[in-house]
């Protein structure tokens, strides 16, 4: 795989280079040929696979209303205030997490108590310690030059959205319960990810790397029962996504009923179905996949299932942030 991907990426810089010869040429001899009307060149944003027509077209519900959300780095469908969803900003924000509905209204910004940021690149909800309690898992999880001997899970009480803005902003913010903080540690070495998922059920961690043209490893673990030992992942499988560029995987969510699993890159969405759900959900990965057309997000890092999981919806990490929906058929 690593060496069919390389070919072809080598042939398409050729074809690349070919092109510029060939507009330099024309240039050149332009003076030698009558004035032709020039064609606007159409506007190439984004290079989408083909739908595998498993959802709807991707549908705009909105822009962010708090342009503070400036890089949409994760993004989770609230399990205590349904319709509104969680986000935060890609690295360099500070500990924080922003509260918005299903029309892109701002809700609140609150801080998470006790954490830090490092590297924060992707979220999710799941059980914890406390029965009958949903959770938020932020995942500082980013590692561009492969020197972190840790990576870190920031897990709270997911804390109760309300109905109208709380005017709470980054300087004046909402605080949350303490922060438990979950240390992991890769059995081969450092590793770059933007994916974290946990099983809603059992609450099993799983993360995906973010790797330029190979198969994406995809690492897992249980969850501790003493927060205060390093959880060594397990390599489990890898995701082979088309495309020449390989394992760029920029997110990922697991949807609320535990059948099916979802990973982005910039470009397309992937969707994993577990045809047999007696199975332990880490065969997922043996799955074949299905393309989702997830809009035009321009560097889109986020993909999460609508709270009754009949919908995928993705965010952008550039303004105007806009929210994006794809109905299940």
């Amino acid at each position: 795989m690593f060496s069919s991907r390389v070919f072809l990426l080598i042939g398409a810089l050729l074809l690349l280079a070919v092109g510029a010869c060939q507009q330099v040429s024309v240039s050149q001899d332009a003076s030698a040929r009558p004035v032709e009307q020039k064609q606007k060149p159409k506007k190439v944003q984004r290079a989408p696979l083909p739908s595998s027509g498993v959802y709807g077209p991707p549908v705009k519900l909105a822009d962010l209303e708090d342009k503070a959300v400036n890089e949409s780095s994760g993004l989770v469908a609230s399990r205590t205030s349904p319709g509104n969803y969680w986000t935060h900003n890609d690295s360099g924000n500070g500990p924080v997490i922003y509260a918005f509905d299903s029309n892109g209204r701002r809700r609140g910004v609150w801080r998470i108590t006790g954490a830090t940021s490092e590297d924060w690149e992707d979220m999710a909800a799941g059980p914890g310690p406390k029965a009958n309690t949903s959770y938020l898992y932020i995942g500082d999880i980013g590692d561009n030059n492969s020197t972190r001997s840790e990576i870190i899970l920031w897990r709270i009480p997911e804390p109760v959205i309300p109905a109208t803005d709380t005017g709470s902003t980054e300087r004046r913010p909402e605080v949350t319960e303490p922060a438990e903080k979950i240390r992991l540690r890769y059995p081969d070495g450092q590793h770059d990810s933007e994916a974290l998922l946990i099983h809603p059920t059992t609450g099993r961690i799983y993360v995906v790397l973010k790797v330029p043209l190979i198969n994406a490893g995809v690492y897992a673990a249980d969850l501790p029962t003493d927060t205060r030992e390093v959880v060594t992942l397990t390599r489990i499988g890898e995701v082979e996504v088309p495309g020449i560029a390989g394992g760029i995987i920029t997110g990922g969510d697991i949807s609320p009923d535990g059948r099916r699993a979802a990973l982005c890159d910039y470009f397309n969405g992937y969707e994993f179905v577990l045809k047999d759900p007696s199975l332990p959900f880490d065969g997922i990965w043996k799955e074949s996949l299905t393309v989702v057309d997830v809009g035009d997000r321009k560097h889109g890092e986020t993909i999460t299932y609508r709270l009754d999981g009949k919908a995928l919806m993705t965010t952008s990490e550039r303004l105007p942030t806009p929210l994006f929906e794809m109905v299940r058929k």
